[in-house]
């Protein structure tokens, strides 16, 4: 394109943005409109918290602030819980066709939605709606439904690493064929590299359920036991929430 005088204008380029990165703010904005993002900030900074309280603070009126602080998040975290349960029904209903998976589903979906649903009591509970008497069942019941889900959510996400395996067999099979027959092999290999992707964060997933587990094995036996030590749990608590966190963060 030539101006009026005669000199060609020169068009600024356009700079190309890959698809899957946004703007930091504007991701962030998406973060902390969701439920489960504002959820796992309130959680990392609980047991990190928890660790510093549990490594024996020698200032009295810090600790004392740390730990109101402490209970205080975990009472807010119980109010992000309303009605999450009906995430899990809808889930169960859709796994009702899933007939080689329904066994692992109704355990996963089922103990985790009871767990969600009681939870909501025990917010209740610790607001002071409810009489502070049933507080120790309703956490005993809580702790045990988490515990029991997290047996078919662990099952779940190996039978879904299986099929993972098997996929990602093929596919590194068909890049080396189509490699050596000099044959363009990109949309595979794009294939290939989300499928690592997922199995990644399948494995993230399975870590912080062992995480999670544990910290609900702690509750059931009412922190006794060597795996019950205030360090140990804050620390699974800290490693779950980490992982939670950056699972959700990816997936803005």
């Amino acid at each position: 394109m030539d101006s009026k005088w005669g000199d060609p204008i020169v068009e600024p380029k356009k700079l190309a943005i890959p698809p899957n990165r946004k703007d930091f703010l504007n991701r962030l904005e998406i973060y902390l409109a969701k439920r489960d993002g504002v959820d796992k900030l309130l959680k990392v900074s609980r047991y990190a918290v928890k660790i510093i309280l549990a490594s024996s603070i020698s200032d009295e009126p810090l600790a004392a602030r740390l730990k109101s602080f402490e209970s205080s998040v975990g009472v807010s975290r119980k109010a992000f819980r309303l009605g999450k349960f009906v995430q899990n029904v809808n889930a169960l209903r859709t796994s009702v066709s899933l007939r080689d998976s329904l066994f692992l589903s109704v355990v996963a979906y089922g103990g985790e939605g009871f767990y969600y649903f009681i939870e909501q009591f025990v917010w209740l509970a610790k607001s002071g709606l409810i009489d502070k008497k049933h507080l120790p069942a309703l956490q005993k019941w809580s702790a045990w439904c988490e515990f029991v889900g997290y047996f078919g959510s662990v099952g779940l996400k190996l039978k879904d690493l299986r099929k993972i395996w098997v996929q990602e067999k093929c596919l590194s099979a068909s890049i080396e064929i189509a490699v050596l027959r000099e044959i363009g092999c990109s949309d595979e290999q794009e294939k290939l590299r989300k499928l690592i992707e997922k199995k990644k964060m399948k494995y993230l997933s399975v870590i912080q359920d062992f995480a999670d587990g544990l910290m609900a094995l702690a509750d059931i036996r009412d922190g006794r036991g060597r795996l019950s030590a205030p360090v140990i749990v804050s620390s699974a608590g800290l490693l779950s929430a980490v992982i939670s966190t950056h699972k959700n963060w990816t997936s803005c």
